[in-house]
């Protein structure tokens, strides 16, 4: 896939190198191509920085992993996404898009044409990274009404090494995620059992 990441931090850092690992093409959108969190992705193959505007013209999926509280001006900033899938990996903690009630809300309103699902935001970029747990890959979560934006992020939760991308259901379970990252937040963080932890379902 062609897939856009804007936000290049831990979280788009550590899926950009797992999804051009897998042979994804990935293209950074950057404000400033010359000067950027994250920079070093560039050694890596299948990886180049461009403006937003046009890493997500050359793309048909859009990871977005910035600040929350940015999330107007990102979707201001990337032109006609009509027919493009979005990935909300954000969680609105302590701030977010003013007047929304969190990112993924405001993206709906805000990208008209784009399927929007949540995914990649219920535990730390270090489980992106490597998710690998006693030989077995741990779980991740999406949800939003989007069908079609739900098997590419289930896709590329598999390409990461997750064991299995659980689907919540439609745009109304979205806060549920949210609400999930924040109980990876109190057990990892603030409960201090460490960033080495994440979720994986059983069943009987």
């Amino acid at each position: 896939m062609n897939i856009a990441i804007i936000g290049t931090g831990n979280v788009g850092g550590a899926l950009a190198e797992a999804w051009a690992k897998a042979g994804h093409r990935i293209r950074l959108g950057v404000r400033d191509t010359g000067n950027f969190k994250g920079a070093q992705l560039l050694s890596l193959e299948n990886i180049s920085a461009h403006s937003i505007p046009e890493a997500v013209a050359a793309s048909e999926v859009v990871l977005i992993a910035a600040a929350p509280q940015f999330t107007q001006s990102v979707a201001a900033s990337m032109g006609d996404v009509s027919g493009k899938v979005i990935i909300d990996a954000m969680n609105s903690l302590r701030t977010g898009p003013e007047g929304f009630a969190n990112s993924f809300v405001a993206l709906k309103a805000l990208t008209k044409g784009a399927e929007v699902v949540k995914c990649f935001n219920t535990t730390g970029f270090e489980n992106m990274k490597n998710p690998v747990y006693h030989g077995e890959g741990v779980d991740m979560f999406v949800a939003g009404d989007s069908k079609r934006g739900k098997e590419v992020a289930q896709k590329l939760a598999a390409d990461c090494g997750f064991g299995e991308c659980w689907d919540f259901g439609g745009d109304a379970q979205v806060a549920l995620l949210e609400q999930l990252a924040f109980c990876w937040i109190n057990l990892a963080i603030m409960q201090g059992h460490g960033r080495g932890l994440a979720f994986k379902v059983v069943k009987r």
